[in-house]
């Protein structure tokens, strides 16, 4: 049952998405339906609309403030909202500010420091595959024009959804387990992710989610 007194941080990443609504509501809800019921109290919200290569964040900052004032505890919806920068995860764990990440209620300080190096060793691999392919298209004589980078990343993104697409049996099996629980069953499986990896709880659920989608 959850108790206490809570300030919640929203992020998306872009003006249009902050004056949309778009993913702010899905956040919302997590921090909501993770609230409900219990003897809890939320003493304020923040939304951030910043890039999430941005540490420079001045409502998460406010957040901050607030919850060492009332001796509050962080919620956020999902660990790679605040930042998927190691480094960055690391500041803020040495803040002084307990939070709590909805998608991942129990992890501890070491599970939320490998879940952050997770997501950012995956950014970086994405970055990577896209400065190769871009390097690889003007080899060919290819011209990408300023956003070759973008359309690159968009494809790589489709490429990852299809591959995904060939796991639906698979994941709707284990729909009722916990993506830690979910990963250790495809492991155990030797089942590769779709960039034919290990599989982690971070990336059961981005399959979920594009599965879904």
């Amino acid at each position: 049952m959850t108790e206490g007194t809570f300030v919640a941080y929203f992020r998306v990443s872009t003006d249009r998405q902050g004056r949309s609504g778009l993913g702010l509501e899905a956040q919302q809800k997590a921090v909501s339906d993770y609230l409900n019921g219990g003897a809890w109290k939320l003493a304020g919200q923040f939304i951030e609309t910043e890039s999430g290569k941005d540490n420079d964040r001045p409502e998460l900052a406010k957040a901050l403030a607030l919850c060492r004032k009332r001796k509050a505890k962080q919620v956020i919806a999902k660990l790679d909202r605040l930042s998927r920068n190691l480094s960055f995860i690391a500041a803020l764990m040495d803040s002084g500010v307990e939070f709590v990440a909805t998608d991942n209620p129990h992890a501890n300080r070491l599970t939320i420091h490998i879940l952050a190096a997770v997501a950012q060793h995956e950014r970086e691999q994405i970055a990577e595959r896209t400065r190769v392919a871009l390097a690889a298209a003007r080899a060919r004589g290819t011209k990408l024009g300023r956003h070759g980078a973008e359309v690159l990343a968009v494809r790589h993104k489709a490429e990852a959804t299809e591959r995904a697409q060939h796991l639906v049996p698979v994941f709707a099996e284990l729909a009722d387990l916990s993506t830690r629980a979910a990963a250790a069953e495809l492991n155990r499986r030797g089942i590769p992710t779709p960039t034919g990896g290990q599989w982690h709880p971070i990336q059961v659920q981005r399959t979920r989610k594009r599965l879904a989608a």
